[in-house]
């Protein structure tokens, strides 16, 4: 599957970020109604693996969790959002993840690839998404000067390891 710009050069991306930030307010508010939230101590066990492949590369590197939900109408399954940061240069190792991502670009440029495709480089107000079991070799920011800063939201099985390393 290639990857989606929401790139519209007629629209400035405050706007953008703004509808982003609506649709996911609204989706957080529904999960929230329907399900207790997991503790922020259970959303950071979860991350563990995303967060060791950030941390390898730059001391800048790192990720936030910012929420997961049980989705309540597709039981069995979890939303799980986080910020993810790169310093510059930062980058994480080859990896899979359980379910499928988006991610939308808030700061900066990163480059991505997916297992097949090509090096593509997404810039402020721009997304792309993973396929379940898409291999993520080239995650890492453009910049080696300016730091960079993606959102992700995954959609996976409850209790899945959200990020496997590949070897």
């Amino acid at each position: 599957m290639t990857a989606m710009s929401l790139a519209n050069p007629q629209r400035p991306v405050p706007s953008r970020a703004m509808a982003l930030a609506a649709v996911a307010g609204l989706s957080c508010a529904l999960a929230i109604g329907k399900a207790l939230p997991v503790t922020m101590d259970a959303i950071s066990s979860a991350l563990v693996p995303l967060c060791a492949t950030a941390a390898e590369s730059s001391p800048l590197d790192k990720v936030e969790p910012i929420g997961s939900y049980a989705l309540p109408n597709v039981p069995g399954k979890r939303v799980t959002v986080v910020r993810v940061f790169y310093g510059p240069g930062g980058f994480s190792r080859p990896h899979r993840h359980a379910g499928s991502v988006t991610a939308y670009i808030t700061k900066g440029e990163i480059r991505s690839q997916l297992g097949g495709g090509p090096v593509e480089t997404f810039g402020v107000g721009q997304s792309f998404f993973e396929p379940p079991g898409s291999t993520h070799l080239v995650s890492a920011n453009a910049s080696m000067t300016e730091p960079a800063e993606l959102i992700a939201v995954f959609v996976a099985d409850e209790g899945a390891q959200l990020t496997t390393l590949l070897e």
